[in-house]
């Protein structure tokens, strides 16, 4: 029997784990949860059964965790946001909870293969990019330094979309990320919340009453975020739109079968997709759903565990904490005044001191344009409560602005929270700021930027409320799991702390003049690039040489971005290996990869283009394969650990003033990618910490940028003097990647021809003028390995770890846990 002297896998203390035992434990999930025998196991059976296992490891520190923030009474902090792109769970919990080594053992003596198994598992559909990517690593980082702090979001049905490239057109498909199970999340029945929509609002003397219209219940999922070495876990806790019993038995035994499932249909949707697609009417109105489905669900939940522990409400900002992760969960400012006035019986000025007192707020953006803003109307018949909170805050804003900041009326009217206009608007953004006592930006340059141009007047009233935090990565992720043989390296140089403290990269400067050292950041980068090589050719039938250089930029695609940069060069260096076939060229491989918003035209033929392009000159024979041109789809978390890893260009190359950090320049630098980039965002600190003959800076700086704009910029100039850009853009425009539709492009690139507003063809000198020193370093193999190794020794600043220690003591003001390791 399969079963015969197999001891009960909670007989075992955790920390001595054996390979005996956590074998016996897999074979009983695998049978008892996943109900297979290990004969009949598939590979999916086997990851199944695997992360159930490590989940009960994970899970007696989780509960010890939340017992312990109970007993100590702690002041917590609340994380809301729409996305949280945590990627696959199960080698980051095995590395959290030190046992991936025993794991791989125990499942050989199983005839399995771990790397196997775990590359089955699905990212789930979460986010969408770097503000999910970064709230994943604030959740780690959370649970890792012992915080007591839960994230909050939506557990959608779907993800974004899976991205397929069909006749080098994106395709969206379905992310129907939870079709194969979802084993490391908790269903928690007994948390849900009814979250209403719509109605009316009537007034009883100055109380405003909420007749509330259609309800719908959030049912709670809980995900364990487990700390690295520390028997901590934290939440993340994920609403469901659930229809309960709304089930119309009368229609459905009438043989009306379909309305009798409408009702549910509709409220399923809420949770159903990320991030639905907005250009039309419905589609916004859903967005907005959302947001408020989110909120209220959330509040709902922090006030009833407060409640719990406290028998009033009295003290709620001095145990609670909530931070919102851009504009998204905004509404939970009105929303917590509306429980503490109509549900509390606060007084409204108590209930604005408490709210302020609360909240804080992240920007994500300079671009106004990406704050989001709300049609009166739209909210009027879905949230008529919250607008007439917003028009209470406003009124009580503008009379301490009028008070003790100008009665000037323009500048009343620009910091409004509803923008006046053809169509009168709810900002977001200003909400945000307005209802926070504290607001940052995430990059010393954007934070600068934001209090000097997009939030200027407000740092005018408020000029106290405004600081920097730096974002961060957890080397958790982006070294341990993306790339174990660096860790390895690591471990064998400066030993394992730099896993919770990544400051102690810097001991790696003692040994930076080691040959053995440099042999074996060469070596590891080299099967990094072999990997990824072979990935490329499995899936795109495109033979890649790891001798090359790999260019990579993988992102968003999105015009401020500016692959369309990245492809004028591609086509210029490719016009010129053409013309010149006697020099000694590097051999160069770009590798893109990125999402467009489904009804984002432009950014949608930005990926077309580079795929004709790429089919150009993959199939030119006369370039010996010494230029290719990579377009990988459905990129992801797990692609990115993939990928990431061989790069040796990290591409950051946004307008200057349009990016307010990113990470993925980190997360590039980190594993000893040399950064070319404008100063945007995080650059400018990448920079100032790696120093500037490791790093490629081209570009126009802000200042440049804001000049060329007061002065009139005139793209089409840039392209009448550069005759390398005229020629490249002409081609474009006159079908040569476009053989069989020349007029695809036309639109596109006449369109930078006019109206290029993030400056690319005034960039585009610049840029190609510094691929040029990127070759002529590359081919000097020791200065190059030098930078390489500059890069990743000098990223101990850009530790998630780093940035949420700024955030608790600075902005949230909670203290760790006490914890037993």
């Amino acid at each position: 029997m399969i079963m015969d002297n197999f001891d009960s896998p909670f007989l075992y203390d955790h920390p001595e784990i054996n390979v005996d035992s956590l074998k016996k434990t897999i074979v009983y999930k695998l049978i008892f949860l996943i109900g297979r025998s290990p004969k009949e196991a598939s590979q999916r059976d086997w990851l199944n059964a695997t992360l159930y296992a490590v989940r009960d490891f994970v899970t007696e520190g989780w509960i010890s965790t939340a017992r312990q923030a109970r007993s100590e009474d702690s002041r917590r902090v609340y994380y809301l946001s729409m996305e949280f792109l945590i990627g696959r769970t199960l080698s980051n919990a095995m590395i959290a909870e030190g046992i991936y080594d025993l794991a791989k053992e125990a499942l050989s003596e199983l005839n399995v293969n771990l790397e196997d198994i775990i590359e089955k598992e699905v990212d789930p559909g979460l986010g969408n990019g770097g503000l999910g990517r970064l709230a994943a690593c604030f959740m780690d980082s959370i649970a890792t330094l012992g915080l007591p702090g839960m994230g909050y979001g939506i557990r959608y049905e779907y993800g974004m979309f899976r991205q397929k490239i069909e006749d080098g057109q994106q395709i969206e498909r379905p992310d129907a990320w939870l079709e194969k199970g979802a084993p490391w999340e908790f269903i928690r029945p007994s948390k849900r919340f009814t979250v209403p929509f719509g109605g009316s609002i009537h007034f009883e003397g100055k109380k405003c009453i909420w007749d509330k219209g259609e309800q719908v219940v959030a049912l709670a999922y809980d995900q364990v975020i487990p700390g690295y070495k520390n028997d901590s876990a934290s939440t993340l806790r994920l609403w469901s739109a659930h229809a309960g019993e709304l089930f119309n038995l009368e229609d459905f035994n009438r043989g009306q079968h379909i309305a009798a499932m409408e009702g549910r249909a509709s409220i399923k949707n809420i949770s159903r997709v990320l991030y639905p697609d907005d250009s039309t009417w419905n589609g916004r109105e859903l967005r907005l759903r959302q947001e408020y489905f989110l909120v209220s669900a959330s509040l709902q939940d922090i006030i009833r565990r407060h409640k719990r522990s406290h028998a009033t409400l009295d003290n709620l900002a001095d145990k609670v904490a909530i931070h919102l992760n851009d504009t998204h969960p905004a509404l939970a400012i009105p929303e917590l005044m509306r429980v503490l006035i109509d549900e509390e019986g606060f007084e409204w000025q108590k209930a604005w001191d408490m709210t302020r007192r609360i909240f804080s707020y992240t920007c994500h953006t300079l671009m106004s344009e990406a704050l989001e803003t709300w049609p009166i109307e739209m909210m009027a018949k879905i949230l008529p409560r919250h607008l007439q909170m917003i028009f209470d805050i406003n009124d009580h804003f503008l009379e301490y602005v009028k008070t003790y900041v100008t009665t000037d009326t323009d500048f009343i009217r620009r910091v409004s929270l509803v923008e006046e206009g053809y169509q009168r608007r709810i900002r977001m953004g200003w909400l945000s700021v307005v209802g926070s006592h504290k607001v940052n930006g995430v990059a010393a340059i954007h934070s600068d930027l934001m209090v000097t141009s997009t939030f200027a007047d407000f740092a005018r009233i408020y000029p106290e409320r405004f600081t920097n935090v730096t974002n961060g990565i957890t080397p958790r992720r982006w070294i341990a799991v993306a790339n174990p043989k660096l860790a390895a390296l690591f471990d064998k140089y400066i030993g394992k702390e730099w896993r919770k403290d990544l400051a102690q990269i810097e001991n790696l400067k003692a040994h930076m003049n080691n040959t053995e050292l440099k042999h074996e950041i060469a070596d590891i980068k080299y099967a990094n690039k072999v990997r990824l090589a072979n990935y490329v050719k499995k899936e795109l039938d495109v033979d890649i040489d790891p001798n090359a250089l790999f260019d990579v930029q993988v992102k968003r695609i999105h015009e401020y971005k500016r692959q369309i940069l990245n492809v004028l060069h591609i086509i210029a260096r490719y016009n010129e290996m053409l013309e010149h076939p006697e020099k000694e060229w590097q051999p160069r491989v770009f590798i893109l990869a990125g999402k467009a918003a489904s009804a984002y035209y432009a950014a949608k033929q930005t990926i077309h283009l580079i795929n004709d392009v790429a089919h150009v000159i993959n199939n030119d024979e006369r370039l010996r394969g010494r230029l290719k041109v990579v377009f990988i789809p459905n990129y992801s978390v797990s692609l990115a650990q993939l990928i990431i890893p061989a790069a040796d260009i990290s591409e950051q190359i946004s307008l200057a003033g349009t990016e307010a950090s990113g990470t993925s320049n980190m997360k590039f630098a980190l594993n000893g990618a040399l950064t070319l980039g404008t100063l945007d965002g995080a650059n400018v600190e990448i920079l100032e910490n790696v120093g500037k003959d490791h790093i490629f800076i081209f570009g126009n700086t802000v200042e440049q940028v804001e000049q060329l704009r007061r002065e009139g910029y005139h793209p089409f100039d840039f392209y009448q003097r550069d005759t390398e850009l005229r020629t490249v853009v002409d081609q474009i425009i006159n079908g040569r990647f476009s053989p069989n539709d020349i007029s695809r492009y036309q639109q596109l690139l006449q369109g930078l021809q006019y109206h290029d507003f993030y400056q690319a063809f005034a960039d585009f000198r610049s840029y190609v003028d510094t691929q040029k020193l990127v070759d002529e370093k590359y081919k000097n193999r020791d200065a190059w390995i030098d930078s390489t190794i500059q890069n990743i020794v000098n990223m101990g600043y850009f530790s998630s770890d780093r940035t949420i220690k700024e955030y608790a003591e600075n902005i949230w003001h909670v203290e760790p846990l006490k914890l037993s390791r």
